[in-house]
């Protein structure tokens, strides 16, 4: 079972045309709760240079809203059916304060079943079988891309509401399988980032000959650790197979959701655009994880 450590981010323009959002997700020792971070305990660094940490606020109570895009590849094995128990239990078991959408992909792009909404029921009926017809999805990168396009513009208004993804897939990229600057991966993470939609996945094997041939597979799941790591999500993977359950991957998402803030940065630096980004704790076995690029945007 793997859980590496990565990042999770959101970034929007506060009121200041000089401050930055940024989520972030604070992880204790071997993946456990962390314990509270202070804000007198963080530091930023942006573009190589010290940044001023200006609110550390937990994203909880009343601050805890979230937009969750669940999006499933319509190229997966069709056995994938057997962890829609899992997955169910998950999405009823959200907060309120967590609107919930359903999507699929195919063909280099995603066709939502079901739109951003808090009664979660609704979600849970909306899940059916993959299509199982290998490498139907085209590129899943392009269909991540889509769906940022396609993110409702009305539900993006508040600085303070996480947007995630949990995308379920291969990662297997047919039309650039073996490409390490694969050019519908990095507009994908690009797409994100500006964004500031993270994306986690759950790796799953492709219906086909590419789901059983294992120098796809790993560059499949090369490519979902990337994403993740590039936009502040978590990828998920077991060896070069299909997970035996979902369940502890779905309960270590949880558990980050439940630990995240939102900090506000003020930049040295005055230029707009994806800038490096990295936040840390002094709090002793606390890790905290952030996204590899921020959107800064300064208004000038």
């Amino acid at each position: 079972m793997n859980f590496p450590a990565i990042a999770v981010a959101f970034f929007a323009v506060s009121a200041s045309a000089l401050s930055q959002q940024l989520v972030v997700t604070a992880q204790g020792r071997h993946d456990a709760l962390a314990p509270e971070v202070l804000k007198d305990q963080v530091s930023a660094v942006v573009d190589r240079r010290p940044a001023q940490v200006e609110a550390w606020v937990p994203l909880r109570g009343d601050r805890a809203s979230l937009e969750l895009y669940i999006v499933i590849d319509d190229g997966d094995d069709s056995n994938l059916g057997t962890e829609f128990s899992n997955l169910k239990s998950f999405i009823l078991e959200q907060p309120a304060t967590t609107r919930i959408g359903l999507a699929y992909l195919r063909n280099g792009s995603v066709n939502i079943v079901a739109r951003l909404t808090a009664a979660h029921e609704e979600v849970a009926r909306a899940i059916r079988l993959p299509l199982g017809q290998p490498g139907i999805s085209a590129s899943p990168y392009m269909g991540i891309s889509d769906l940022v396009k396609k993110w409702p513009a009305s539900d993006t208004r508040h600085g303070d509401t996480r947007r995630e993804v949990l995308l379920i897939s291969s990662g297997i990229d047919p039309w650039s399988p073996v490409d390490p600057q694969n050019p519908y991966l990095l507009q994908a993470i690009n797409d994100a980032q500006r964004a500031g939609i993270l994306v986690h996945s759950i790796y799953y094997a492709e219906a086909g000959r590419l789901g059983r041939n294992s120098w796809s597979v790993n560059w499949g799941e090369n490519y979902l650790s990337e994403l993740g790591e590039a936009t502040g999500g978590e990828a998920y993977w077991q060896g070069l197979h299909s997970p035996v359950s979902f369940a502890p991957y779905l309960r270590d998402l949880a558990r980050r959701l439940q630990s995240q803030y939102l900090v506000t940065l003020i930049p040295q630096d005055k230029r707009s655009g994806l800038t490096p980004v990295r936040v840390t704790t002094s709090e002793p076995g606390v890790s905290l994880m952030a996204a590899s690029r921020m959107n800064v945007q300064t208004g000038q």
